[in-house]
């Protein structure tokens, strides 16, 4: 008889303090749904808004979530695990007793920014996804672009101001024209963001912006198609077939990314020659490659009519409801969603039997 083969127990974290707690979850529930049973032991790890962990005993959280739902975690509603370890008392290492690998369905603040990729690498637990380094690169929005700038690949023109600095609205107008684009540094799916059309409009987006990071970034408009590709992999990344974003509203916000089932048309793949398709899906990996990210990203451009390609953003936690398109492009690109995640979680047990085998100290000679 053959024998049968240890269920890899897969850690999904999911919710936390940041603005996109509610959109986390959803992810989340993405991965526990399509995770393959026969080779993986799901065991969901919450975070309250208060930052508190809770390991659930069960899957009936994301049983209970309607689609048109966006759901908050309420911890006295779900019954937590009780296993014979020290969670009373959290720490890092407490994991390694009940995960083999962390899966983190995190975005925003403190999910995807490099923070818990520190906390699971203290804790010597491999995890999905991009490093502390690259994690923490790609968050910031203004080092994002200096590196990408810095790599002569193409980006917007923009503007950086902490909240100690004095904003001159004529100078950035005159830098960047009108329509503009106002957004927190530090912040993912369009939070903090506002189109600014007239001068009088500036001082209030600024000051929204200002209200979610210390530092802001204002952009030119680019006028062009929106457009994504998903790149996969640690040294030697793949790009899949790139898709369109056709917003149905005045731009790719909040609600239309993550909320409204009409907020956007979502052409996948987008309609391209081959030659843009491959020099996107080359930008993809240089930019991937240029933010030392591993795992998985997500890079936004804009399409321009004139054939140039502008980088918009990297995503090193993309999402994956149902209505993302990471999962999405890949699916189209030949690798459905249960096999997307053997890869990545594949791709984290390789960096980390890697990282397992550098030395932390100096080798004594006799």
């Amino acid at each position: 008889m053959m024998k049968k083969l240890k269920k890899i127990r897969l850690g999904v974290l999911f919710g936390g303090k940041s603005a996109e707690h509610e959109i986390s979850i959803q992810s989340a529930r993405w991965v526990v749904e399509h995770a393959d049973r026969d080779k993986y032991e799901i065991v969901p790890i919450a975070i309250d808004k208060e930052g508190n962990f809770h390991i659930l005993s069960n899957e009936d959280f994301f049983h209970d979530i309607k689609d048109v739902t966006l759901p908050s975690f309420i911890p006295s509603i779900y019954e937590t695990c009780e296993i014979d370890f020290e969670l009373k008392q959290f720490s890092p290492q407490s994991l390694q007793k009940i995960v083999d690998v962390v899966f983190p369905s995190l975005h925003g603040t403190l999910g995807e920014d490099g923070a818990t990729q520190g906390l699971l690498k203290i804790a010597e637990i491999p995890f999905v996804g991009p490093s502390v380094l690259s994690s923490s690169i790609a968050m910031d929005k203004d080092v994002t672009k200096r590196l990408l700038k810095e790599a002569k690949l193409p980006t917007a023109k923009f503007l950086t101001f902490r909240d100690c600095d004095p904003i001159d609205e004529q100078y950035i107008i005159d830098t960047l024209g009108l329509p503009l684009f106002v957004k927190p540094a530090n912040q993912g799916s369009s939070i903090g963001m506002t189109k600014v059309e007239e001068r009088e409009e500036l001082e209030d987006a600024v000051r929204t912006a200002f209200q979610f990071d210390r530092k802001i970034l204002i952009e030119e408009k680019v006028f062009g198609r929106e457009l994504e590709c998903s790149v996969l992999g640690n040294e030697e990344p793949i790009a899949s077939l790139p898709g369109e974003i056709i917003p149905n509203c005045e731009f790719y916000s909040y609600d239309a990314k993550n909320v409204l089932e009409d907020g956007a048309t979502l052409e996948t793949p987008a309609k391209l020659d081959q030659e843009m398709i491959q020099e996107l899906q080359a930008l993809s990996i240089a930019a991937f490659q240029t933010l030392c990210c591993e795992g998985m990203a997500r890079v936004d451009f804009f399409l321009k009519q004139n054939g140039q390609l502008i980088i918009n953003e990297v995503n090193t936690i993309p999402g994956f409801t149902s209505i993302s398109l990471y999962p999405k492009l890949w699916e189209i690109s030949g690798i459905p969603y249960p096999e997307l995640i053997d890869y990545l979680v594949n791709l984290a047990m390789e960096r980390f039997q890697k990282e397992r085998k550098l030395l932390f100290k100096p080798m004594i000679v006799n």
